[in-house]
């Protein structure tokens, strides 16, 4: 059953790579590069899972995690985090904003596949 998606990813190679996979799995995708729009778009796409890069110009992915995390509409959304500066402790303050999981760029296309379908699953917690 395809499960809507929504991408943000300021990077237009990984944001098209990041699509077409889930495109190829079967998914209804939306990519988002500018992430003063994600709030806007998230609303009006209402994805059963968001995809988000924590290093956006203007605005953190974390803060845009927490504004998620706020909206009633999509505070039980799972998040699946990724990130290319992956520093110690970067990864508790990625769970602590609220996402579900993480990974590090550059991202191999098994991984990504396997933590969307974890985070798909009905079986996983939305807020876990």
């Amino acid at each position: 059953m395809a499960k809507r998606i929504l991408v943000v990813e300021d990077n237009d190679l990984n944001r098209k790579l990041f699509c077409d996979v889930l495109r190829a799995g079967g998914h209804e995708v939306e990519g988002c590069a500018d992430g003063e729009a994600v709030l806007r778009t998230a609303l009006k796409f209402a994805p059963d899972l968001v995809i988000m890069d924590i290093q956006l110009p203007n605005i953190s992915g974390l803060d845009l995690i927490l504004t998620l995390r706020k909206n009633p509409a999509l505070q039980d959304v799972p998040i699946l985090a990724v990130t290319a500066y992956a520093g110690k402790g970067d990864e508790e303050q990625i769970r602590g904003a609220g996402a579900n999981e993480y990974l590090s760029k550059p991202v191999s296309i098994g991984p990504f596949r396997m933590a969307v379908d974890r985070l798909l699953s009905p079986a996983s917690s939305p807020t876990g």
